[in-house]
C-alpha cells in the first residue's frame, strides 16, 4: 500500500493518498491538486477515485479539477446533493483499489451526508485498518454539530446523529484501527482538536473527551456547548463544494495597481505582511491579515465572499501566495495588488508596544482590548482587558471610546494586529498593538485575571 498524508497547516487540513497496483484514490483533496498528480506519477499509479468524506465548509475542494485532469470518479455519501457526476455510496458499499479494499460507513452528525472510509490491505492480514473519518472523529475531539442549520437540522438533531454514528459505526471497530481525520488543531470544525494528525481508536477511547461513557443527552449537551464562531464563508464553501469550483488556472490573475488606483479602490486593501512590517507603515485603511498565521481562515471570517480585494505585499511572491490561499476558501475576487515599496503616498504606522510598557501606560484615560475567543479570555487574561473577540470587533465597536488611546492584545500579537487595522477603519485615532501578546504578558510576570465563569467550571 502506498500511503501519504498531506497536511496543510494554514487551514489545519489533512488530505490523503492511497495507492496499490497502479491504482490510487485521493481523500478530501485541497483546491490546488498538482501535488496529488505528482504523487501518483511518482508511484506509477493512476488516480481512479476522489473521495469526499462530506461537503467541507472550511475550504473549497479541488475534486472537480482533479477529476477533469485524471478521469477519476468523484465519490460522496448517498445524501450529498451534488451538481456533477458522482458515485454515491451507502453503508457497507465497497470498492477495490488494487490490493486495497475500501468500505464505507455512513456517519452523519457533522453533516448529513458524512461518510467514514475503512481501508484494508488485503495483502497483509495483520495490518491494522486505516480509517478516514473526515470531520466525524478528530484526534481529541469530534466534529461540531452546529454548521448545517440552513439545511433544516438543529445542532441537537445533528448531535444525536453524531452520537449514533460514533457508537454504532466507529466505536465497535478494533482498538488498533488507525484514525486519520480531515483536520487538526486550529480548525474551526471542532473546539479542542489535538496537535496530533493521526491516532488509534484505542487511544481515542482513552483520551478523547467525547468518547467517554455518557448518555446521548449528555453527549449532545457537551459537543454543542462552547463552540467557536462560525465564519461567514463556511456556508458558501459548503455550497461551492457541492456545485464544483472552477480550476485555479481559470481564475483571472490580479494586475499591478498604482498608488492612485489603490487610494481610490472600491473594496478592501488587504495587507498580507507580518505585524511589524504592517505596523511600520501601511496603506491607510488597509486590513492586516498576515500570511504567517491562519491567513485564509481569518480572511474568510472577516471578508464577505464577493468583496473586491487589492493585495498590499512586500513581494510578488507574497501576492501569489495570498491569491492561492484566498482561493482555497472561495475568495476569488482579487482585482489587483501593490508592492508596498511602490506606494508613493505617506504610510500610516501602528506602534508595537511591549507588555511592560503597556502595563505602565494603562489608566482611566485609555482602553485595553483582548480580541481572543471567549474561552481563551476566560481561562486567563491581562488584568483590565475587555474581551471583544476578533470576529465581533467591527460589530461591537460602540463598546469603545474612539477618543481614548487603545491597546490591543491577543495571544501572540497576530490577531491583535488584525484588530488594530479594524479599529483604524472604525475611526479610533490612537491605537497600539501589544507585541508578544498574552504570552509576553505572562512571561513578564504581569497581573492576570480569570473570569468568574472559568472559576465556576474549574
Amino acid at each position: 500500500m502506498n500511503f501519504k498524508q498531506f497536511y496543510l497547516g494554514c487551514l489545519s487540513h489533512a488530505s490523503y493518498y492511497l495507492g496499490s497496483n497502479g491504482e490510487a484514490a485521493i481523500v478530501d483533496p485541497q483546491r490546488d491538486v498538482q501535488q496529488y498528480i505528482d504523487e501518483a506519477e511518482a508511484n506509477g499509479d493512476e488516480i481512479k477515485y476522489i473521495i469526499e468524506t462530506h461537503s467541507h465548509a472550511d475550504f473549497v475542494s479541488g475534486h472537480l479539477e482533479l477529476a477533469k485532469r485524471t478521469g477519476a470518479q468523484i465519490v460522496y455519501g448517498q445524501r450529498a446533493n451534488t451538481s456533477f457526476p458522482t458515485l454515491k455510496v451507502s453503508d457497507g458499499d465497497e470498492i477495490r483499489l488494487g490490493n486495497i479494499e475500501l468500505s464505507f460507513l455512513e456517519t452523519p452528525g457533522h453533516t448529513p451526508e458524512g461518510i467514514t472510509i475503512l481501508a484494508k490491505d488485503t495483502e497483509n492480514e495483520d495490518a491494522p485498518l486505516k480509517m478516514f473519518t473526515g470531520d466525524t472523529l478528530f484526534i481529541g475531539d469530534v466534529g461540531r454539530p452546529d454548521l448545517v442549520g440552513s439545511k433544516g437540522f438543529t445542532a441537537e438533531q445533528m448531535g444525536e446523529m453524531l452520537y449514533d454514528s460514533l457508537h454504532q459505526k466507529i466505536l465497535p471497530l478494533p482498538d488498533d484501527t488507525e484514525v486519520y481525520p480531515a483536520h487538526g488543531a486550529g480548525s474551526l470544525c471542532g473546539k479542542s482538536l489535538s496537535e496530533e494528525t493521526w491516532s488509534t481508536l484505542g487511544n481515542q477511547r482513552q483520551f478523547n473527551y467525547a468518547l467517554k461513557p455518557m448518555s446521548k443527552e449528555e453527549f449532545v449537551q457537551i459537543v454543542a456547548a462552547d463552540q467557536p464562531e462560525v465564519p461567514m464563508y463556511f456556508p458558501k464553501s459548503a455550497a461551492k463544494n457541492l456545485e464544483g469550483s472552477v480550476a485555479l488556472e481559470d481564475l483571472p490573475e490580479p494586475g499591478q495597481m498604482s498608488t492612485v488606483e489603490i487610494n481610490n479602490f472600491d473594496g478592501i486593501v488587504l495587507d498580507v505582511r507580518e505585524k511589524n512590517e504592517y505596523g511600520g507603515g501601511h496603506v491607510k485603511g488597509a486590513i492586516n491579515i498576515g500570511l504567517a498565521g491562519q491567513f485564509a481562515s481569518w480572511a474568510g471570517t472577516l471578508i464577505s465572499i464577493g468583496t473586491p480585494i487589492a493585495i498590499a505585499a512586500e513581494t510578488k511572491d507574497q501576492v501569489e501566495e495570498a491569491f492561492m490561499r484566498l482561493a482555497r476558501v472561495g475568495i476569488e475576487t482579487v482585482k489587483g495588488y501593490i508592492i508596498i515599496s511602490d506606494y508613493e503616498d505617506e504610510l500610516s504606522p501602528i506602534e508595537q508596544v511591549t507588555a511592560l510598557a503597556v502595563s505602565r501606560r494603562l489608566g482611566a484615560d485609555s482602553q485595553f482590548v483582548d480580541v481572543r475567543r471567549p474561552q481563551e479570555h476566560a481561562n486567563g487574561y491581562a488584568s483590565g482587558a475587555l474581551n471583544i473577540p476578533l470576529d465581533r470587533l467591527a460589530k461591537e465597536i460602540d463598546r469603545l471610546d474612539p477618543g481614548k488611546p487603545t491597546y490591543v492584545i491577543c495571544q501572540s500579537g497576530y490577531r491583535s494586529s488584525i484588530g488594530t487595522s479594524i479599529l483604524e477603519n472604525a475611526g479610533i485615532k490612537e491605537i497600539y498593538n501589544v507585541a508578544g501578546g498574552t504570552n509576553a504578558w505572562v512571561e513578564d510576570g504581569l497581573d492576570m485575571d480569570v473570569s468568574s465563569a472559568a472559576c465556576a467550571n474549574s
